[in-house]
């Protein structure tokens, strides 16, 4: 037996003891020659750190509270060597090393990005179609009573939408008293059409471009996505109820990603086609809009180009899908361009932009 003393404590009494360490077995007994106290045989397997006693560590008991022994000084080899490792990281990072451990957390957190990324696009389309529309129509209302209505000016819309939309994949398309250059797809298949983009567009034929383009946020549903990965499942499990107003700011505010931009652009450049109109005026329309790439930030703020950011690529794509030959047709004919283009100013009873709130 070793003449090397430990100090212990059985979790009987509360008497320190100073004990001496005899192997036995697959494990030791403690005693104390003094007063002839015998310690229960214990099993090295038993042993767990349980924390330091100064700068040595402490061990304790697995199957015995209160149970521990720790070292004044280093244990002799022979010891030790039974001795439980202290956890440096903890158990697992222990386990299998620090960068090992290192690389699993560094996988898992990318795994969990990924999934906040895609997530949305995933829930979206599972979310009950009337669900989103309940919550399109408590976001839109009346729009502060700024939808604008002439019989030409809703007869010339109508016409448009007849064309770009066959289907019906709309519920509604409406024309604001908005003098900012956007436009809006809500929940539930709901476009509105601002008239200060009506006003900025020389054609209906690039009116007619941007809503094509919504129609795409339509089918797709990227309002929806677009708002659960902006707000989160509230938006799904809460519905509008009260907070209609927060979420609609929260669709004037999204900006929709590349792969939804492209796809929506895809839409348009089909539905013109499916209609007879040229993208050439699209295509002008964003160049005009645009202008120069990382110019204009500020003008940009509020408008369609800040939720629908425009690329060189994207103004190409509607330019190359001119067929040389092809024939094409306005959207809309003079008179019910200028109806349309007027509706907001002829409408006595629609509120101004400044004067309500929504």
């Amino acid at each position: 037996m070793s003449d090397f003393r430990l100090w212990h404590y059985d979790g009987v009494t509360a008497v320190r003891r100073s004990v001496l360490l005899r192997p036995a077995g697959t494990g030791f007994v403690l005693e104390e020659p003094e007063s002839g106290w015998v310690g229960a045989p214990t099993d090295w397997s038993d042993l767990t750190v349980i924390g330091a006693q100064g700068d040595r560590p402490a061990y304790g008991h697995g199957a015995i509270p209160g149970w521990r022994m720790g070292f004044s000084g280093e244990a002799p080899p022979g010891i030790a060597a039974h001795l439980p490792k202290g956890e440096r990281y903890g158990r697992w990072i222990d386990r299998f090393g620090l960068w090992p451990a290192a690389g699993v957390f560094t996988a898992v957190a990318a795994l969990v990005v990924w999934g906040a990324l895609e997530a949305p696009g995933i829930i979206a389309p599972l979310v009950p179609q009337s669900w989103e529309n309940r919550m399109g129509d408590s976001m839109v209302g009346d729009f502060g009573g700024r939808f604008c209505h002439t019989p030409a000016g809703d007869a010339a819309l109508k016409a448009l939408a007849a064309q770009l939309d066959p289907q019906h994949e709309a519920r509604e398309i409406a024309l604001a008293n908005i003098p900012m250059v956007n436009a809006v797809t809500l929940p539930g298949g709901r476009i509105i059409l601002f008239d200060g983009l009506v006003q900025q567009a020389k054609s209906p034929d690039e009116v007619a471009g941007v809503l094509g383009h919504e129609l795409g946020h339509v089918r797709h549903r990227d309002t929806m996505t677009g708002l659960i990965r902006q707000l989160g499942l509230s938006v799904v499990l809460g519905g509008a109820g009260g907070n209609a107003g927060g979420y609609l700011n929260g669709v004037l505010s999204l900006s929709y990603g590349r792969g939804a931009e492209s796809a929506a652009d895809g839409v348009a450049i089909d539905r013109m086609r499916e209609a007879r109109i040229s993208p050439a005026a699209t295509a002008a329309f964003f160049e005009r809009l645009g202008g120069q790439e990382g110019e204009g930030t500020e003008t940009q703020a509020m408008t369609w180009l800040s939720s629908h950011p425009l690329s060189a690529a994207r103004r190409r794509r509607f330019a190359a899908a001119v067929k040389p030959g092809a024939s094409y047709r306005p959207a809309l004919d003079r008179a019910e361009w200028q109806a349309l283009r007027t509706s907001c100013a002829s409408d006595p009873k629609v509120a101004k932009f400044w004067g309500k709130a929504f």
